[in-house]
């Protein structure tokens, strides 16, 4: 009898029977959870910072905020009528709903890997790209919903303000307007790369996740610092949120300190881990608003005044505003060498004391490379007349950049140090694999 089954080679190249199937099923509740988690975080967020008392605009402006953790581009754009127009500009991440999503998204991808001893590149690949496939179709629909018009009341009758009054009736100017709209080609580039950078993420912290037999050889000396870098991020946001809660317990304003943990705290907190080792900020803050920040920041970007330059915000700058800023180095200091502390405890024991401080100082430095850039934000709004000037009443700017590169190079050489130190503490702990000494 002539037998029909494949040979074992060939049976062990074919995909198992269903693997599409689940994988798809798998890359949806990814994304669905993934989705579903920011848009619980940014509606609590919007709700406490007051915008549920939108007129008609809450689910596009919770849409937006989505979009935008999701590293998509939403557009401001205004109407002042004939003579007078509005200028609206905002680059910003809610890190906090982006963090989320993240943590979210990457835990769902990572558990039906967990269950295999071994993973094909192949199976690897496909179910990568079932999860990019599906978040970029929903992102553009989400894109689809971040789309209103806002009035602007222009003195609104107020007898204090007789000279915005008398630009809304001379400047057909009475109902202005501030919408926002997402520019749909650029979020779904900037949001294919976002859930490419969760992915690759997810992978190089896992620790339990099998890779391809050809990655293997990698995770040793990538995982354990990729994890603990993980860590250090996280940690800080944990400070964060605690001293958050504690001063909307003991300070008042209670929903607007939950607006700032639920919508950008990890915006706050990273740009303390860059301070706290030496990088700094670029920036300035003019008109009546402002960002929802601590004020001691507030005040450094409003030092300069009317200057055009921009403020340095590092450690001086701030100490000299609040000398309570010095914590910031000790409190670094301790959260790197926990971590490079784990970072070592979780490589194997034939790990030389040199390849702990490289393997930290490259991913510490990887960490700031990707941590710093996103706490940029540019914002600006201005009424002008006759296109001269913004009218004060209406008009301002705030900017924050970082200087990635210094900040990085600070923690390259943090790495570097506390990798070393971190492999020193770890060298009278049991670790897995050969028993041998450090050199």
């Amino acid at each position: 009898m002539t037998s029909s089954r494949l040979p074992t080679s060939a049976r062990s190249s074919a995909p198992p029977a269903g693997l599409y199937a689940r994988a798809v099923l798998q890359a949806l509740a990814a994304v669905v959870a993934g989705f579903a988690a920011m848009a619980v975080v940014a509606g609590l967020g919007l709700w406490a910072a007051g915008a549920a008392d939108l007129p008609g605009g809450f689910t596009a402006v919770l849409a937006a905020v989505v979009v935008m953790a999701s590293g998509g581009k939403v557009e401001l754009s205004g109407d002042a009528g004939a003579l007078a127009g509005t200028q609206a500009e905002l680059t910003a991440m809610p890190l906090t709903v982006t963090l989320v999503g993240a943590l979210v998204t990457g835990f769902c991808f990572l558990r039906p890997l967990r269950h295999h001893a071994v993973t094909s590149a192949r199976e690897l690949l496909l179910r990568a790209a079932g999860v990019v496939v599906l978040w970029l179709v929903a992102l553009a629909g989400i894109s689809a919903l971040a789309r209103h018009d806002f009035p602007l009341t222009l003195g609104g009758g107020n007898a204090q303000d007789p000279l915005m009054d008398l630009f809304g009736d001379l400047l057909d100017a009475v109902n202005p307007t501030v919408g926002f709209r997402t520019d749909v080609g650029t979020t779904l580039f900037y949001g294919l790369l976002w859930i490419l950078g969760v992915l690759a993420i997810a992978l190089l912290v896992s620790r339990r996740t099998p890779l391809p037999p050809r990655l293997v050889r990698y995770q040793e000396p990538v995982r354990p610092a990729a994890f603990a870098m993980l860590l250090l991020l996280l940690a800080y946001v944990v400070v964060g949120l605690v001293i958050g809660i504690v001063v909307a317990a003991t300070k008042g304003h209670a929903a607007e300190t939950f607006a700032v943990l639920l919508l950008g705290l990890p915006n706050v907190t990273w740009l303390a881990l860059g301070v706290g080792i030496g990088g700094s900020w670029q920036g300035k803050a003019e008109g009546p608003f402002g960002l929802p920040m601590p004020q001691v920041l507030d005040a450094v970007l409003r030092g300069g005044g009317d200057s055009p330059d921009l403020s340095t915000v590092d450690l001086s700058s701030l100490a000299a505003q609040d000398a309570r800023a010095w914590w910031l180095l000790p409190i670094a200091a301790v959260l790197v060498l926990a971590a490079a502390f784990v970072a070592a405890v979780r490589s194997p024991a034939r790990t030389t004391l040199w390849q702990h401080a490289l393997h930290l100082g490259v991913a510490f430095a990887l960490t700031m490379l990707v941590a710093a850039p996103v706490t940029l934000v540019e914002a600006h709004f201005g009424l002008s007349v006759l296109g001269i000037g913004d009218l004060a009443s209406l008009g301002g700017e705030v900017v924050l950049r970082p200087d990635v590169w210094k900040t990085a190079g600070f923690g390259l050489l943090w790495g570097l140090v506390f990798g070393f130190l971190g492999g020193l503490l770890a060298s009278r702990v049991h670790r897995r694999g050969e028993v041998g000494q450090d050199t």
